[in-house]
């Protein structure tokens, strides 16, 4: 009994470890800035495709959008997925942000090598918002997910507080992101306002930060959300 105990807690704290050691190789590869242009040319990738008619459909009824770039999936049999995102959210009649965030899930069973995912999640509810002001946040237990639909079917009905779409390769669809801690990065936010604690909230609501190193995404958000 004792023996399964410790071997339980050993492979959770493998699966965490696992899990948050992608968003730190991420971090290490990019800067706040890099991450919102990088977070500019992938939302125009999902947008740009002919299978992606929901995105184009429904974008315009979004309360907010968590772009991720890069999301890392490594592991051999205890795995990890992770990587950083922006937030953009829609405040009156204008789009506000970025606020920065990291993204892990712990996983088990076959994997190998390293896999490279982007994704957009559309924030279609006023709940699923809400979630996401939060300092941690879990998908799909404190907000509802639902995969996004593509090609044939993305003229299907979706209700969910949180719609995501993945692209691994030009290949869409394939990572789970239900059950993904996502975690208010307060230092980059600070890094990118040049402030001290900057906290989601105080961009995304009370507008308190703003920075002109963001116009070009929320350009090209407000353009496609008219």
């Amino acid at each position: 009994m004792l023996f399964r105990s410790i071997t339980r807690t050993s492979c959770i704290a493998m699966l965490l470890a696992l899990a948050f050691s992608a968003p730190a190789f991420a971090q290490s590869q990019t800067t706040p800035q890099k991450l919102v242009t990088d977070a500019q040319k992938t939302l125009d990738n999902f947008l740009r495709d002919p299978d992606q008619t929901w995105i184009r459909d429904n974008i315009g009824r979004a309360k907010a959008l968590l772009i991720v770039p890069q999301i890392v999936k490594v592991g051999f049999i205890f795995g990890g997925s992770g990587g950083q995102g922006v937030l953009v959210a829609r405040n009156g009649k204008t789009w506000v942000g970025p606020a920065f965030y990291d993204l892990a899930t712990a996983s088990v069973g076959f994997q190998a090598g390293v896999e490279v995912s982007e994704a957009v999640i559309v924030v279609m509810t006023d709940k699923g918002l809400n979630s996401l002001m939060a300092t941690t946040f879990k998908v799909g237990g404190d907000a509802s997910v639902a995969a996004g639909p593509v090609g044939a079917g993305a003229k299907s009905t979706v209700t969910a507080d949180l719609v995501s779409f993945t692209r691994s390769k030009g290949i869409y669809g394939g990572l789970n992101l239900d059950g993904t801690v996502v975690h208010a990065n307060t230092d980059w936010n600070s890094q990118f306002y040049g402030a001290k604690n900057v906290l989601p909230p105080d961009v995304l609501l009370r507008k308190t930060y703003k920075s002109a190193k963001a116009a070009p995404l929320l350009a090209a958000v407000a353009k496609v959300t008219k």
